[in-house]
């Protein structure tokens, strides 16, 4: 009984002087950060009033170590994400809000199903927008060693926003990663896309009028392209090239017209022709994270549209899981 106690206390104390040290670390690492963010034209001001009360948020890093993409399988990923309660909640949404969707989809060249897609996938129809101190998620990221330089800008340009009181950093609380509002926005994205759009001089992204806008905005921008597919799930021969194959969204490779791949996809017919000069890609996400997945299946081929969802979200199955959702939609508005 001893020993236990003995070893409990022991790892205890680890625990603890660990912490303590991350803490200590991080506070360093605030003090560097200020003299970087003045350079970069914040104010004193605005940085001790906005970063003063941050924290070294330790879930943050397991979040960021443990996300689904990374070991959920597609089948299960898209299944979890496209439900006919979410095709439900979806549609009842949209009843709700009509007159609004439909006004924004004429005004920008995006269709209203992928904006309920997105919404629906990133928040349940801003039900859920995450409850972390986005200011404590961004500087905990930028602290940590493995994406730094990425986080870091982040939180620049967050502190920017609120150095023009574009934002009002007391409302920033969102997900674990930096992503706010209705949609997710991470800071870049809020700054290069976001847009006032009911005129009243301040951008709130947990408002339908300004996230709905902001979200078709960022979309026509980035070249979504209306009314072409985004991906067909396709079986693929046994004679497909590994060279041809796609396990990683960083960058998909080898892309072909859709017609040079036909003659690997056994259930060609079901595409349509119409579609053979399209830009394509085939993947097969399941390949990089399940143990002993087939290397052909499943496999999809994949269109430019698929590559603009890829830039909201760099994941293959985020990507699909949101094209899924999509057509779901269409066939029922």
């Amino acid at each position: 009984m001893k020993q236990i106690k003995f070893f409990a206390f022991f790892f205890f104390f680890i625990f603890t002087t660990t912490y303590a040290d991350i803490n200590k670390d991080f506070e360093i690492w605030k003090k560097n950060f200020k003299k970087e963010a003045l350079q970069n034209n914040i104010s004193e001001e605005t940085f001790n009033k906005v970063m003063s009360n941050t924290k070294f948020l330790p879930d943050v890093i397991k979040y960021d170590r443990y996300q689904p993409e990374h070991y959920e399988d597609t089948k299960t990923y898209i299944s979890k994400r496209t439900s006919k309660n979410k095709v439900l909640k979806g549609i009842n949404f949209y009843k709700d809000n009509a007159k609004l969707i439909n006004s924004i989809e004429n005004n920008f060249d995006v269709e209203k199903e992928l904006l309920l897609s997105l919404m629906g996938i990133e928040t349940n129809f801003g039900t859920y927008v995450g409850k972390m101190d986005i200011l404590s998620s961004l500087a905990t990221l930028s602290f940590d060693k493995r994406r730094s330089e990425f986080f870091t800008n982040e939180l620049l340009i967050l502190l920017k926003l609120i150095e023009k009181k574009q934002i009002d950093y007391s409302t920033l609380y969102g997900s674990w990663a930096g992503a706010f509002g209705f949609f997710q926005f991470m800071p870049s994205t809020m700054k290069n896309y976001a847009i006032d759009y009911d005129n009243n001089n301040y951008i709130n992204l947990k408002n339908n009028n300004d996230a709905y806008a902001s979200a078709a905005n960022y979309l026509e921008k980035i070249g979504w392209k209306t009314n072409e597919p985004c991906f067909y799930k396709i079986k693929l021969s046994e004679k497909t090239p590994s060279k041809y194959l796609n396990i990683s969204a960083k960058k998909l490779h080898s892309k072909k017209k859709l017609q040079y791949f036909r003659k690997y996809i056994n259930n060609s017919n079901d595409i349509d022709s119409k579609y053979n000069n399209l830009n394509s890609a085939i993947i097969t996400p399941d390949k990089d994270i399940i143990p002993g997945a087939e290397t052909l299946n499943p496999a999809y081929i994949v269109f430019d549209n698929y590559e603009i969802i890829l830039k909201w979200n760099r994941s293959l199955r985020f990507g699909l899981a949101v094209c899924t959702l999509k057509n779901k939609f269409k066939n029922e508005l």
